[in-house]
């Protein structure tokens, strides 16, 4: 196996690509084709990197995706994610980025809801591609971070910093919805396959086998992270996609409890629960009725 680089530090970024660091746990990177100091295949971090890439500069493969660098093409990065490099000696970067470590925003209101974020979860297919105005909202932010690095340190500084990181996340949670809007046909495809998927699941034996479809299980299966699943499913109906799976399974439900000819048990052990009662709990969560008073209603 390749070895794994590991970065812990903003300034051992800054130092790797031989620039000047003005902040221990914040820094504005212009790449402007400097040259790494080794070319490493793996790499992880322990801060969170944002990278504006300008030109097509090689590969990236974040998770087990290939991540073409597209021009105006934002990708998100979490401390401990894996990333694995495919690029030839020869390339001069191009770009900017973003780095912060989580200890500068640690006890500010970002630090509480860094995890409302969720892109910073995606895979790297799920990049966040930006129009030119978009593209000029970012840097713009990126200036005015690089303002408050340059101009020195001050009671003011970590505030105005913290501050303009999060309305450039606020503006990428803005331009993501957009991006969700554009490619409604290939969401309303993803909806159509998870139904799909779901119905399979129910005709085959896995609910007897590994229990309820999870969220998790029904992204890979579609290939995609469960965030970006999460949120994709949230702005096409309107629910998180546990609810989405739960309604589904309610719906098989209620079919199956109108056949007299099964118990509640049988049932909730053919839907995959683990416990009659879980089942119980949750239909009448969903319905308003056990099942057993859905059926003698019906």
């Amino acid at each position: 196996m390749d070895e794994i680089l590991r970065i812990d530090t903003v300034s051992e970024h800054d130092a790797f690509y031989h620039k000047e660091n003005l902040h221990p746990l914040v820094s504005i990177m212009d790449f402007d084709g400097r040259v790494p100091e080794i070319y490493a295949s793996k790499m992880n971090f322990g801060f969170y990197a944002v990278y504006l890439k300008e030109v097509m500069c090689g590969d990236m493969k974040y998770g087990r995706h290939t991540y073409d660098y597209q021009d105006r093409t934002l990708l998100f990065v979490a401390p401990g994610q894996i990333i694995n490099v495919d690029i030839n000696a020869d390339y001069k970067p191009q770009g900017y980025a973003l780095l912060f470590h989580p200890d500068l925003i640690r006890g500010t209101s970002l630090g509480q809801h860094i995890d409302k974020y969720t892109f910073f979860s995606y895979e790297s297919k799920e990049a966040l591609h930006l129009s030119e105005r978009e593209r000029k909202i970012v840097l713009d932010c990126f200036d005015k971070i690089r303002y408050e690095l340059e101009r020195g340190m001050d009671k003011h500084s970590k505030m105005l910093i913290v501050d303009n990181i999060e309305l450039f996340l606020n503006y990428c949670v803005r331009f993501y919805d957009r991006q969700f809007i554009t490619r409604n046909d290939v969401n309303n495809d993803i909806l159509a396959q998870f139904e799909k998927l779901l119905n399979g699941y129910y005709q085959s034996d896995k609910p007897q086998t590994i229990g309820l479809p999870s969220v998790t299980w029904c992204a890979e299966q579609l290939n995609l992270s469960a965030n970006y699943f999460g949120d994709l499913i949230k702005k096409e109906t309107g629910k998180t996609a546990l609810e989405y799976i739960h309604s589904k399974i309610t719906d098989r439900a209620k079919q199956k409890i109108l056949d007299n000819q099964k118990t509640i048990n049988e049932i909730a052990y053919e839907l995959g629960f683990k416990y009659p009662a879980h089942f119980t709990r949750a239909f009448k969560k969903n319905t308003g009725y056990t099942p057993n008073e859905y059926r003698m209603l019906n």
